[in-house]
């Protein structure tokens, strides 16, 4: 077996999901979970299937955000994941939806953060193991911190 981490690539602008799920279907039902949960989104989709033929299937509303996942998912190559890449709305909008798809076995990352996922190899495939999201705590937050983090959320609409 061979492990390997792999730097995601997507623009600084953009918001990731990655995660695994078990059926062909995913690509139907996660393209709907979005479209429902954000009129108007702008999203890519790569699946990796894990049988049959094999192909990555893709879908979304945006050509370019369809090619970056398809680009990442073909370097990870782990069957049965996903990858949704997202612009002008954040995963927190749409991962209730996502998670209630059933097909979504599990998350890995929700992020906008630089993202290395964990890939393990063998003979059979590649499998996802796990993922580096972000860097390292520098420290713990201060009472300015607090107060920083509370008007950034209040900016953005999310706290009153």
């Amino acid at each position: 077996m061979e492990l390997k981490h792999l730097q995601l690539s997507f623009p600084e602008d953009c918001n990731i999901i990655l995660g695994q799920s078990h059926f062909i279907k995913t690509i139907e039902d996660l393209y709907e979970a979005m479209v429902n949960s954000v009129p108007g989104i702008q999203f890519g989709l790569a699946f990796c299937e894990a049988s049959g033929p094999c192909l990555i299937r893709k879908d979304g509303t945006d050509t370019g955000l369809i090619e970056i996942a398809v680009e990442n998912m073909r370097r990870i190559k782990a069957g049965h994941s996903f990858l949704i890449v997202l612009r002008d709305a954040f995963p927190i909008n749409v991962l209730p939806a996502v998670k209630a798809c059933r097909e979504v076995v599990q998350i890995f990352c929700a992020t906008a953060n630089p993202t290395q996922v964990i890939v393990a190899q063998t003979e059979q495939g590649c499998g996802i193991l796990g993922v580096i999201d972000g860097s390292s705590p520098k420290g713990v937050e201060l009472d300015t911190d607090i107060t920083h983090r509370k008007k950034f959320l209040m900016d953005i609409g999310y706290k009153r």
